[in-house]
């Protein structure tokens, strides 16, 4: 009983430091913007400004991660489904 409790403990330990890498991973968006995913295969992470989410530029994108994901974001997050290149054209023409 004592090396289950042991057991037990340490992969308590493991999954709250998981949680913890996540979240520390998350809170680094500063106020007013969101993180997103963007890439085909491999998703590079971006920071914007949210109100990027209200231009109709950006709500193309986001209604192509709609039909492709719903609710379900692989990534854990908002994950756009487009090249880094087409995203980056697009945040481009949104900061200016």
């Amino acid at each position: 009983m004592g090396i289950g409790l042991v057991h037990a403990k340490q992969k308590l330990r493991r999954t709250l430091s998981a949680r913890t890498r996540s979240t520390l991973a998350t809170s680094n968006v500063p106020k007013g913007h969101v993180a997103v995913y963007v890439g085909e295969d491999n998703k590079k992470r971006f920071v914007i400004p949210i109100s990027f989410l209200n231009h109709p530029l950006f709500q193309d994108l986001l209604d192509r991660a709609e039909e492709e994901f719903g609710f379900n974001h692989p990534m854990g997050g908002l994950t756009i489904p487009c090249s880094e290149e087409h995203f980056v054209r697009i945040t481009t023409i949104l900061n200016s």
